[in-house]
C-alpha cells in the first residue's frame, strides 16, 4: 500500500503553524504590509549558484524578492512575504527542491537596524519555544581569517586555491576554480564549524565580490553592504542595503550570465520589469530572506528539514 502519511507529526506541524503566526505577530507590531507575489516568472536568477525548477516555458521563483522590488517602487512602503520558493538540485537534511522563505523590507531603513530586527525575530521565535540564544557580530575578513588563516578580501584566486588544498578539503576541479568559489568552500567546510553553538551570529561585510543584489561601500577595501545570519553553525538569513542602480544591476546580471556561460550553464532572461522598477526609482531600503524551515528546525531541535514539512520532496 502507497505511504500517504506526512513525514513531519501532527505536534511539529501545530508548531509550524504556531511559528508562522509569530511572524506575521512581528510585523502587525512593527509595521508591515503582508503581500503575495507570483511563484511564476518568465525572467530568469542568473546566480549561478543558484538552480531554478523550470515549468514549461516559465520559471518557479526562486525568491519573491524581482517583484516584492517592483512593489516597492511602485510605492508600497515596508512589506512582508511568507511564502514557497524552489531550487533544483536541492535536497538533504537542510535543503528540500520546495521550502518556505520569510521576505521583508524596510523603506529607509539602515542595514544596522535590520540586522538588529532580525535577530531580535529570530530570538523572540527561540523564546517562544523555549531557547535563549546569545547574539554576536562578526565581520566576515575576520571570521575567515580567524578559521581558515585568509585574507579574503585580498587574495586572489591562485591563494585562495591554495587555502583550500592546505585545509585537505577533497574537491574535483580544484585547479580551476576563482576566488569566490574557494572562498564558499573555506565557509562551508572550514569557516562554518567555528561559530558557536546554540548562539546567532551575525556575519557583515562580505566581499565586494560577493554583492550579489546589496550596494558596496567605497572603504579599503571596498565591501559589499551585506549580512548573513546564522544560528549555530547553520545560515538562516541573509540581507542586503539593496542595490538602486539600474544601470550597474544589469551590469551584474549580465557577468552572471557570462559566469553560467563559461560554467556550461543555461543563460537566464534578464527581469526587465525589475530593472523598469530600479531605474523608476526603487526607494532606499534594506531587505532580508529567512528560511522558516530551519528556523523551525531550530526551535523543535531536529536535525532533518523532514521532520518539520508535511510532505518534502513530494513530487507525484
Amino acid at each position: 500500500m502507497t505511504d500517504f502519511t506526512p513525514s513531519a507529526s501532527m505536534d511539529a506541524l501545530a508548531a509550524r503553524a504556531r511559528l508562522l503566526g509569530l511572524i506575521r505577530d512581528h510585523f502587525a507590531h512593527t509595521g508591515a504590509m503582508e503581500v503575495e507575489t507570483p511563484l511564476l516568472s518568465a525572467a530568469g536568477n542568473s546566480d549561478p549558484g543558484i538552480e531554478q525548477v523550470g515549468a514549461g516555458e516559465r520559471w518557479l521563483r526562486t525568491s519573491p524578492e524581482y517583484a516584492m522590488k517592483r512593489l516597492l517602487s511602485a510605492g508600497s512602503g515596508d512589506i512582508y512575504e511568507l511564502g514557497r520558493v524552489f531550487r533544483a538540485g536541492e535536497a538533504g537534511r537542510r535543503h528540500n527542491p520546495e521550502f518556505t522563505m520569510l521576505e521583508w523590507y524596510r523603506v529607509g531603513g539602515s542595514l544596522e537596524r535590520l540586522m538588529e530586527e532580525t535577530a531580535a525575530l529570530v530570538s523572540a521565535c527561540g523564546a517562544a519555544f523555549g531557547h535563549a540564544w546569545p547574539v554576536s557580530t562578526l565581520a566576515y575578513g575576520d571570521w575567515l581569517q580567524a578559521s581558515a588563516g585568509i585574507d579574503p578580501h585580498r587574495a586572489d584566486a591562485p591563494t585562495a586555491r591554495a587555502c583550500v588544498a592546505a585545509h585537505d578539503i577533497a574537491i574535483d576541479g580544484l585547479e580551476a576554480f576563482d576566488r569566490d568559489t574557494c572562498l564558499d568552500l573555506l565557509v562551508t567546510h572550514v569557516a562554518e564549524a567555528a561559530l558557536p553553538a546554540d548562539a546567532i551570529t551575525l556575519v557583515h561585510d562580505y566581499p565586494a565580490s560577493q554583492a550579489a543584489l546589496a550596494r558596496l561601500d567605497d572603504g579599503d577595501p571596498p565591501v559589499a553592504r551585506r549580512f548573513e545570519l546564522y544560528l549555530g553553525q547553520v545560515e538562516l538569513a541573509n540581507g542586503y542595503l539593496e542595490l538602486t542602480d539600474a544601470v550597474e544591476q544589469r551590469a551584474r546580471f549580465e557577468a552572471e550570465n557570462r559566469r553560467r556561460q563559461a560554467a556550461g550553464q543555461p543563460v537566464r532572461p534578464l527581469d526587465e520589469r525589475l530593472l523598469a522598477a530600479l531605474a523608476a526609482g526603487l526607494p532606499d531600503c534594506s531587505g532580508v530572506a529567512l528560511g522558516v524551515d530551519r528556523l523551525l528546525m531550530a526551535c523543535l531541535g531536529v536535525a532533518s528539514i523532514r521532520d518539520v514539512i508535511a510532505f518534502p520532496g513530494d513530487l507525484a
